[in-house]
């Protein structure tokens, strides 16, 4: 049998099997809102079968992927029901007009929330003042919970449901994305789903020997494991620490940390790790988050002998998620942060996988022109470089949080 056939046949008797499984679960919620589930359910027909395929080729060797599944599925149909009647409302106007952000009226800004306004109240006081700019998108950089000191400028995540206390409070978050959507502009957050703050509970969780939570990271008792991967590994910070592990003293153990040592990498070689992230993600849909941009992407999955950067089944990651959000909150759409080779940043541009992408080779590629007043690399760029599926839409910026990178390509 044709594997396409296989996984066909495979995803709709899971899923009859499964919707009367949810159908029971929920039949208070179905029993008095019967349209709002019709909904819901022609929703999850309709691209449940790319999500069990997804699903099937990251997770088929798992004994328990039925489970797994199921559970997933529930977790979606809660958030779902949890979901706010104004964004349900969003959810079927954005689906009516997908192309919604390629609106010539877009125009984005980003700031830190308290280099800018002190706090979200601050923020909100300013809504007039982007009202005047024009803007219809807004990127407030990292405000969630993080550790005290080096927390890499906010993207060492102590919790995807707090707010730093400096900042303000979750239930603030929420009320200024509600407001701003009513001045028509969309609310931007990061979503920093490679690693998690050595503070994050699951990662207390594993200092303490909870081996469920052990199993959410990457975590090897000698350097044997940890040799193989470097040697076709890169170091991100060599400065900070040499390679792409650390040892930590509280667990006697080596922990997989791309980027920072107090930046634990998750296993998404766990399906379970995929789904409690992907219940952060709703969690940050149902408080109005309409734009989430995805950090670090190339980076999210690990196999022996690679790289460890933009393998088929990071793209796959996004694009299980994708499928999540289009089920329970298609509102919400994706930008993706690859700063790697421009023919790899175009990889992740599609409207089932990042339907929105930052350009880092014409942001660099101003500057470059700026400071050799040459254009030849530029003109090259924006005739061939920049061709994207046509229901997608680049970010373009000037200058980002990040260093400019040198993103050109040697072909160029």
């Amino acid at each position: 049998m044709p594997a396409t056939q296989w996984i066909g046949q495979n995803a709709q008797s899971s899923l009859d099997r499964l919707i009367p499984r949810l159908k029971t679960r929920y039949q208070a919620y179905i029993k008095a809102n019967p349209e709002d589930w019709g909904i819901y359910q022609a929703r999850l027909e309709k691209h449940f079968r790319r999500l069990f395929s997804i699903l099937q080729h990251l997770y088929r060797d798992q004994h328990e992927f039925l489970y797994y599944l199921e559970e997933l599925l529930a977790s979606i149909t809660q958030f779902w029901i949890d979901r706010p009647v104004e964004l349900k409302a969003l959810d079927k106007e954005h689906e009516a007009n997908p192309d919604w952000f390629q609106s010539h009226k877009m125009l984005g800004g980003v700031c830190y929330v308290d280099l800018f306004a002190g706090d979200l109240a601050g923020i909100r006081e300013k809504i007039p003042y982007f009202e005047e700019l024009g803007l219809t998108y807004l990127h407030l950089m990292p405000l969630f919970k993080v550790p005290e000191g080096e927390n890499d400028g906010g993207y060492a995540i102590s919790s995807y449901r707090e707010v730093d206390p400096s900042l303000g409070m979750m239930n603030e978050l929420t009320a200024l994305a509600s407001e701003l959507r009513a001045q028509g502009i969309s609310l931007v957050l990061d979503f920093v789903f490679n690693h998690t703050s050595d503070e994050h509970e699951w990662a207390q969780k594993a200092i303490a020997g909870n081996p469920v939570y052990q199993d959410y990271y990457r975590i090897f008792p000698d350097r044997n494991t940890p040799d193989v991967y470097e040697q076709h590994l890169r170091e991100i910070f060599p400065d900070e620490h040499p390679g792409a592990f650390t040892f930590n003293d509280k667990i006697g153990a080596w922990i997989w940390t791309t980027f920072h040592s107090y930046q634990w990498d998750l296993n998404y070689n766990n399906p379970a790790v995929f789904i409690s992230m992907a219940k952060e993600m709703l969690f940050l849909a149902n408080a109005g988050i309409v734009v989430l941009r995805l950090d670090a992407v190339a980076f999210t999955w690990k196999q022996f002998g690679t790289t460890c950067e933009s393998l088929p089944e990071a793209h796959l990651l996004i694009q299980a998620y994708n499928a999540v959000t289009q089920i329970a909150a298609p509102a919400m759409v994706f930008k993706s942060e690859a700063i790697v080779h421009p023919d790899e940043v175009a990889k992740y541009i599609d409207p089932g996988e990042c339907q929105l992408s930052y350009n880092p080779l014409l942001m660099a590629l101003i500057w470059n022109t700026l400071a050799t007043r040459n254009t030849n690399l530029l003109v090259q760029a924006l005739q061939e470089r920049f061709k994207i599926n046509p229901y997608c839409s680049w970010v373009n910026y000037v200058r980002g949080h990040d260093d400019i990178g040198w993103t050109f390509s040697d072909e160029d």
